[in-house]
């Protein structure tokens, strides 16, 4: 007998336009304070990675693919976003949540891989999201959004938020996600400390690389119910545990 697979839920906006106000307001500040613009698409710019670079077949060992009933949910959730009903989520201060980090090259594997390699240093602009309304197991939070750029353009970087959106058997192939100059809330979740019981306890989100309709998207999604009132964390080790996360609160 076979378990049948459990499918993505969308998020449910707040029904108080007011409150859906101060959720985006949050967001606005919070890419104002790093000069970001908000971006909720992956963006391909002159002098970096092309579109066409993005395929998920060149993924080494293979992409898992987005089933229709969750592309479904997850254009339901862009098109909701479009209307101005975002995800019930806050941006919010706080210096101890924050690190800036030296990025080098790491070799990376294939799932939920964020490239946050270096030195920890206090981040004066440090932000956190924090749940405006409880969300179930397997709610669809946001995508991960920014530039896209080859990792091979990008080993000596020193942004602090760069995603892995293509790992390919050939290096030169390989791709990133760069949400330093444009992305979405998706940037300001934070890490985990997977090196402590009550790191590991934290998390409630994962992030998931997938096959759509061709081409690499990476998405978040609620591990489990998360309560209004608490942070989202996810692992940016995932099964790897190569990052240097022992300085994460």
């Amino acid at each position: 007998m076979h378990k049948r697979r459990r499918r993505l839920l969308p998020f449910i906006p707040s029904e108080d336009s007011n409150q859906r106000n101060k959720q985006m307001n949050s967001l606005a500040t919070a890419l104002s304070a790093l000069h970001m613009d908000f971006s909720d698409d992956l963006r391909y710019l002159p002098g970096m990675a092309p579109r066409s670079a993005n395929q998920a077949i060149l993924e080494d060992g293979g992409m898992q693919i987005l089933s229709k009933e969750d592309m479904e949910t997850l254009e339901h959730c862009r098109a909701m976003s479009r209307r101005g009903e975002c995800a019930p989520f806050l941006i919010v201060y706080d210096a101890r949540e924050g690190y800036q980090y030296f990025a080098c090259h790491h070799n990376l594997g294939h799932q939920f891989t964020l490239i946050l390699i270096g030195l920890f240093l206090k981040f004066p602009n440090s932000y956190t999201v924090v749940a405006d309304a409880p969300i179930k197991d397997l709610t669809f939070i946001a995508e991960y959004t920014g530039d896209v750029d080859y990792l091979k353009n990008r080993e000596s970087d020193d942004c602090d938020s760069m995603m892995t959106l293509l790992l390919s058997s050939d290096h030169s192939q390989s791709l990133v996600i760069c949400a330093d100059k444009r992305g979405n809330i998706a940037r300001f979740i934070n890490g985990i400390n997977n090196h402590t019981p009550e790191g590991r306890k934290k998390q409630n989100c994962k992030c998931v690389r997938y096959n759509v309709n061709g081409e690499c998207r990476v998405l978040l999604v609620a591990t489990r119910d998360i309560s209004k009132g608490e942070r989202l964390y996810y692992d940016y080790n995932g099964y790897e545990h190569e990052y240097p996360t022992h300085h994460f609160v």
